[in-house]
């Protein structure tokens, strides 16, 4: 089982480089490439299939990896041969899984990824059955060796607690706030240094609101010092205390080929420049390149890949957004 569209080498550095802890979400993707997407009732050839590695955290893990970090994957499988693949698979890539929960008696998820001949993709995922909730098994000790924490949606109550001990002793945190239940948003989101939404998760937490407007309410919910927002080719919008109005950092141009794990690599990224010490806005850059990388060619890149498009960028500073009064 391999990362989408790579050979499944191991890339990451075990020796050296900043240490993120991915807690989250790990399920099989099962990819199916097809010219279009037809509405039910259809049949569709798909021209290509391939099995690997998904999920929020897992992807954002790998991304470490690839990136020169060392990653450790906090997260829960079925003692089951899907859950012993992805055990393997990951740590195939130089991610440390030594603190994945195979439980008896579960199953695994899984999901069917339809990609279509633009890069767009619609995505059916089973989250598993009978997974344990109680996070007290994992070895929170690790975190005082981390840089940066790296949260999703997917597992609340691992997530509640690794952000818990994070900032109880001064460990950086990000959250992937994806779309997820309103309910667990506002539970995460203030527990967080970084909280990074999609489109759909900034909505549900914020619901009816311009997205500047859902961002300065997250800032206020917690003691956060980023609140983000990824737009696709719109760049990501984002807002830390301090600022009188968000900023948007522009989004690499690229032609997009498959754009299934691109906020996951995103998200890995980012928290990397935030265990490196990157500053704010050259976090936002460094992620935002992994992201488009990752939509550009269909898989994970390493740091020579990252360094030569940032490298070819032109400078060009963050646009501010003025909100209306």
């Amino acid at each position: 089982m391999a990362d989408r569209g790579t050979s499944g080498e191991g890339t990451g550095v075990a020796g050296g480089g900043a240490l993120v802890i991915c807690v989250g979400q790990v399920v099989t993707d099962h990819t199916f490439r097809v010219d279009e997407v037809e509405p039910p009732p259809s049949k569709t050839t798909a021209r290509s299939y391939a099995m690997s590695v998904g999920g929020l955290s897992a992807n954002a893990a790998i991304a470490v990896a690839r990136l020169g970090g060392r990653a450790v994957f906090w997260g829960r499988v079925g003692r089951d041969e899907a859950g012993e693949e992805l055990k393997h698979a990951l740590e195939a890539e130089g991610v440390d899984a030594g603190g994945l929960i195979m439980a008896e008696g579960a199953r695994t998820p899984l999901s069917a990824v339809i990609v279509d001949k633009v890069g767009e993709r619609s995505i059916v995922t089973y989250r598993g059955e009978r997974l344990p909730s109680d996070p007290s098994g994992l070895p929170l000790d690790r975190l005082s060796e981390a840089g940066c924490v790296l949260c999703d949606p997917r597992w609340p109550e691992a997530a509640a607690l690794a952000f818990a001990r994070a900032r109880e002793i001064g460990v950086p945190s990000a959250m992937d706030a994806e779309k997820s239940e309103e309910r667990l948003l506002r539970q995460l989101v203030p527990l967080t240094d970084h909280a990074i939404f999609a489109k759909t998760g900034l909505s549900i937490f914020a619901p009816g609101v311009p997205p500047e407007e859902g961002l300065a309410r997250a800032l206020q919910a917690g003691p956060l010092k980023l609140a983000a927002v990824t737009l696709g080719e719109k760049g990501t919008l984002w807002l830390a205390p301090g600022m009188e109005a968000p900023a948007r950092r522009p989004a690499f141009p690229v032609d997009a080929t498959n754009t299934t794990g691109a906020g996951d690599v995103f998200h890995g990224a980012f928290a990397l420049a935030i265990a490196e010490k990157q500053g704010m806005e050259e976090a936002l850059r460094f992620a935002s390149a992994a992201g488009a990388l990752r939509a550009r060619d269909g898989k994970t890149p390493d740091r020579a890949a990252l360094e030569e498009l940032l490298a070819g960028e032109t400078d060009r500073p963050s646009i501010r957004v003025r909100r209306k009064a």
